[in-house]
């Protein structure tokens, strides 16, 4: 029923495009790393009115499934601020679209009445005793694209089985029910509740659980700006900072607002670094502001900008800024536990393709760190599952700038995680230290964590499966590679085969996940280095990091040796100019 789709199918059909057509019809979207992801557009494999639809009615057959008092629990759906003209699509018809087949069944839906941070949707969820959860959103993807996230009764994202369940239950119902079609339904629905007031004043008040300084921060001179990259950031951030006591952030004013064609950034990544944060790093200094604050459209992730000494800017890497709150998260709760607290009972996490600072400091503290596989919603379940059993987790992250302080939420935040920061900043100002110095002084006690992580694009399966496939055969059928140039390997761990050459049995702890690439290497010098396929973009992801003990610090030798290293990886495993990669623009 929407023309807009329809005539692009229409228009394919006509100018004979059968293999678009093909390419549109003949496959649909599945679960990655966060939920369903695609461009905007007509086709099984994009994220349009029927898709949604389609998916929202295999959600409705799973649920009922297995709740009998699903329809009383309720439904929670969230949406940002992206949209597309030329497919008359936009988060917010997508939303009502998917709370319209629910409340068409009779089900109690918690449909927020404008657009809220992807947190929000899994902090609802719990707060609310829903049984489920849906956020519209591509976070910081391309303009293009648009997403379907999926949150469980415990506040996290699905994991397997559910996943694979809800695509088989889609598959059952593909033919839109009555009313799936009526997005007015939010609106004259007795069954649909607005959770916006409820879940803002109840959210902005846990976050104060893990505010340790609000008498210095309601006094502290230090200056904020925060972007919140054309998404849906602005309040929600001031909101925080008012929370904690601060003044309000400074927010750069070209990008404040929701604009769904993201018109002043190449790409609405904040990961991208200083080329993207550009606006707010002009801004600062007029404002002579010396920390600037980033999240990205979704506001689930946040990049860290401090002005040195010099003048020049740095922008701390998602594993630069783990090592910050990680040191933070358990300094203050070491402050503030009771005496007969047991540092056996706290944990952090981290996923595997992350820097392993944790574990150095975890070492060292004496509390538990664990890995999960990549992606958050790995890392909510099991925070879950910790919590649950009695345990205490005070902080987990993955490297691509996505933070969890304290428990709230089972997800990465990046509203909590500006705060956060703001509040470190603010306590380190008084100790006289900057956030870049207080990293140093971590990596000096806990041993420094070199890390580098980057891409190419590959916009071609068969390529991807063939470079992989090379490396499991590398020295013939079923062998990996002994070496790497001049650098000989140590162990090799295949997440999608289950292959694991440290373990006594071969097999690998992280369980095992064939529908996407990954291979980690251990090479001798220390190195641990992973090539895996990005779960939401055509991109092969590579990460390398250098540990070094504590006291075996010359940084600019590990520095050096990092590189060599990602050089013998790159030309030997990737082979870019052979495979046609495209590399990450500097």
């Amino acid at each position: 029923q929407n023309q807009k789709t329809k005539e692009q199918i229409e228009s394919l059909l006509q100018n004979g495009k059968h293999k678009e057509l093909r390419d549109r019809l003949c496959c649909r979207l599945s679960f990655g790393t966060a939920g369903l992801r695609s461009a905007m557009g007509a086709g099984f494999c994009y994220i349009n009115d029927l898709t949604v639809i389609q998916s929202t009615q295999g959600i409705y057959k799973y649920l009922e499934r297995n709740f009998s008092d699903f329809k009383q629990r309720g439904f929670v759906v969230g949406y940002d601020t992206r949209g597309q003209v030329t497919s008359n699509c936009s988060s917010k018809k997508l939303a009502k679209l998917t709370a319209a087949v629910l409340l068409a069944k009779d089900v109690l839906v918690y449909f927020f009445s404008t657009y809220v941070p992807t947190p929000f949707v899994p902090y609802a969820v719990q707060q609310l005793g829903a049984v489920a959860g849906v956020m519209i959103t591509a976070s910081h993807n391309r303009k293009e694209d648009n997403g379907y996230k999926v949150y469980w009764e415990n506040g996290a994202q699905i994991t397997s089985p559910h996943d694979k369940e809800i695509i088989k239950c889609i598959e059952e119902c593909v033919e839109p029910w009555n009313g799936s079609w009526n997005e007015n339904l939010v609106d004259t629905s007795p069954l649909r509740q607005d959770p916006l007031k409820k879940i803002c004043d109840s959210y902005m008040e846990d976050l104060t659980k893990i505010c340790y300084h609000r008498e210095l921060n309601v006094q502290s001179s230090l200056k904020f700006v925060h972007t919140s990259f054309h998404g849906v950031g602005h309040d929600y951030v001031q909101l925080a900072f008012q929370a904690f006591g601060f003044q309000p952030p400074i927010p750069v004013p070209e990008q404040k607002d929701p604009d769904p064609d993201f018109s002043t950034v190449k790409c609405p990544n904040p990961e991208e670094g200083e080329s993207v944060l550009e606006l707010s790093l002009r801004l600062a200094e007029k404002e002579d502001a010396r920390v600037v604050v980033a999240t990205d459209p979704d506001a689930d992730r946040l990049a860290v900008a401090e002005q040195q000494e010099n003048g020049c800017w740095k922008v701390f890497t998602g594993n630069e800024l783990a090592a910050l709150f990680g040191w933070w998260m358990f300094s203050r709760w070491k402050e503030s536990c009771s005496q007969d607290a047991d540092v056996r009972n706290v944990y952090m996490l981290a996923t595997t393709v992350s820097s392993k600072i944790l574990r150095a400091i975890a070492l060292k503290e004496g509390f538990h760190f664990e890995e999960t596989l990549p992606g958050f919603k790995w890392i909510g379940s099991r925070v879950k599952n910790l919590l649950d059993n009695g345990k205490e987790v005070l902080f987990a992250f993955e490297e691509s700038i996505g933070f969890m302080c304290g428990t709230s939420v089972l997800d990465k935040d990046g509203v909590s995680a500006a705060v956060v920061i703001a509040e470190m900043a603010t306590y380190l100002q008084g100790q006289g230290l900057t956030l870049a110095q207080k990293l140093v002084d971590i990596y000096e006690t806990y041993g420094y964590h070199i890390s580098k992580t980057s891409y190419f694009l590959c916009y071609d399966p068969a390529t991807i499966k063939r470079i992989f496939e090379r490396l499991r055969n590398f020295e013939g059928p079923q062998s990996y590679p002994g070496c790497c140039g001049a650098y000989s390997v140590l162990h090799v761990r295949d997440i999608t085969t289950g292959y694991d050459s440290s373990q006594l049995n071969k097999k690998s702890v992280l369980p095992v996940s064939k529908s996407s690439q990954m291979i980690t290497f251990t090479f001798q010098n220390g190195c641990v280095a992973t090539l895996r396929t990005s779960g939401t973009e055509p991109k092969i992801k590579y990460y390398a990091e250098m540990c070094a003990l504590p006291g075996h610090s010359d940084r600019s030798v590990l520095e050096e040796e990092l590189q060599k290293l990602i050089e013998a990886l790159i030309g030997n495993f990737l082979e870019p100019d052979k495979n046609g990669l495209t590399w990450r623009s500097a």
